[in-house]
């Protein structure tokens, strides 16, 4: 078959299970993505932007189809798991594909760990006699989310399909609800939230937009899979694009309903959201407590299972493609025989992901630091990517089509750059320390004799260092 093709050509074996249709890579995306995502940020986002939620995401939207884009011409070139990492690596050189991926692990590394932690703030918001950090709640989301993914990639995605329907019916409930608020009186008809003259700047609006992209980091995530997907590289690419369509299109029209309906609009933007409940609190006016604890548990559930059980995937197939090429450590490389999961990385992605869920639970800021973390590793990966487009298409191949491998790219890296510029601090400083890192280990893999070589650009194929289990 050719997409088994697509990988021997490198020099590796079709060791992954491709049951994968477009489908189940639509359904993948959007869980990953989590259509009702912004209820659990929507606060942060709101008051970062100056009340123009809807523009922030609608501005992340038009971003990131650039990077969708360069996603799907790179997929088609290197049709393999490892995303960045792997993109960067043949597209620009392997030295650069490692801190590609190191910098993006920053992304895949934190993102369970933040998905059980907004959970978790949800469940207070629905029982607040509980305090946050119950470790019960971690640990049993945690255990679900391993023991499913460990049973093979058809199990997921069967799982996270049936989720996906519920979490789109609880947002065609808000949406409905209200939507018949507002026209009842309830709320105040406006389109402050895509445009108020009185708070618009370009840099209050980049700053909510590093923040709002925390929605649409999933869509990425689907390159992940290019080696359990039916029909290979070009399923991924129409996958991904429909995904972040989808997506675009539900974020914005609740958080435009939810801007209309906030209570204290000018208490949220001088004291933001410490408590991550202003959406339920718009829900709240909309329709009473009911739809406000309805939103409240169905975010945490999706938080808490779909989502960082498809998190927890992406991770595992990051950590398995580094550590077969021996760019980590190679027990992260062991595949499954019975069941085609690379089981020793998704076991470990497990266990950071309680322990830093359990940590961050104890730190006021920890959904606002993790957020700002994650961003800057996703967005810096999305940079490089951009730049493998033009080195691997226009330089090294002639392609000759400036459209697609010059001004795309370019247009994607200049808007990505702008909101990193604007990104918060802390999170500048820590995601350049992260990156410092990284140098420092790639010298050492340097210093002992294991630089960056990927299989298909060495004399010989490094598979054989993959061990089953």
């Amino acid at each position: 078959m050719y997409e088994q093709n697509e990988l021997t050509r490198y020099g590796y074996r079709q060791e992954l299970d491709r049951r994968l249709r477009l489908r189940d890579l639509i359904a993948y995306g959007l869980v990953y993505m989590v259509p009702i995502a912004p209820m659990a940020i929507f606060g942060s986002v709101y008051a970062g932007s100056g009340g123009m939620v809807a523009l922030a995401y609608a501005i992340g939207v038009v971003a990131l189809v650039f990077t969708a884009f360069s996603y799907a011409q790179m997929v088609r070139a290197f049709p393999m798991s490892g995303s960045v990492y792997n993109y960067a690596g043949r597209g620009i050189s392997p030295p650069v594909g490692f801190l590609a991926g190191w910098v993006i692990l920053l992304d895949y590394v934190l993102v369970p760990g933040l998905l059980y932690l907004v959970a978790s703030v949800a469940m207070h918001t629905t029982v607040p006699a509980a305090p946050v950090w119950v470790w019960v709640w971690l640990l049993g989301f945690v255990a679900v989310n391993t023991v499913v993914n460990s049973v093979g990639i058809r199990m997921t995605a069967v799982v996270t399909r049936v989720m996906l329907v519920g979490e789109l019916i609880v947002l065609a409930i808000f949406i409905a609800v209200a939507g018949w608020a507002i026209a009842s009186g309830r709320g105040r008809f406006s389109w402050e939230a895509f445009y108020n003259s009185e708070t618009f700047t370009w840099s209050v609006v980049a700053g909510a937009v590093s923040i709002a992209v925390l929605s649409f980091l999933g869509f990425d995530g689907i390159s992940m899979l290019a080696e359990e997907a039916k029909g290979g590289s070009r399923q991924i690419g129409r996958a991904m694009a429909a995904v972040l369509i989808l997506a675009g299109v539900l974020f914005i029209a609740q958080t435009w309903l939810a801007a209309m309906l906030v209570p204290n609009p000018s208490g949220l933007l001088a004291d933001g959201d410490p408590n991550g409940t202003a959406f339920y609190d718009a829900a709240q006016v909309a329709g009473g407590g009911w739809l406000a604890t309805l939103c409240a548990v169905a975010t945490a559930i999706a938080w808490g299972l779909p989502n960082s059980m498809v998190a927890q995937v992406a991770t595992s197939r990051l950590l398995y493609a580094m550590a077969r090429d021996r760019q980590l450590p190679a027990f992260l490389a062991k595949v499954s025989i019975r069941r085609s999961v690379p089981i020793n990385a998704t076991l470990l992605t497990g266990a950071v992901s309680l322990a830093l869920g359990l940590y961050m639970a104890t730190r006021s800021d920890g959904i606002t630091l993790l957020s700002s973390l994650i961003n800057f590793g996703a967005m810096v990966a999305f940079l490089v990517l951009h730049v493998s487009v033009v080195v691997h298409h226009l330089i090294r191949q002639r392609t000759g089509n400036w459209w697609a491998h010059l001004v795309m790219p370019a247009v994607g890296f200049a808007i990505l750059a702008y909101v990193v510029v604007n990104a918060n601090i802390a999170a500048q400083r820590l995601g350049l320390a992260w990156l410092a890192l990284g140098v420092l280990v790639l010298a050492g893999l340097y210093a002992t004799g294991r630089r960056p070589v990927l299989s298909g650009l060495a004399p010989a194929p490094l598979q054989r260092d993959v061990e089953r289990v």
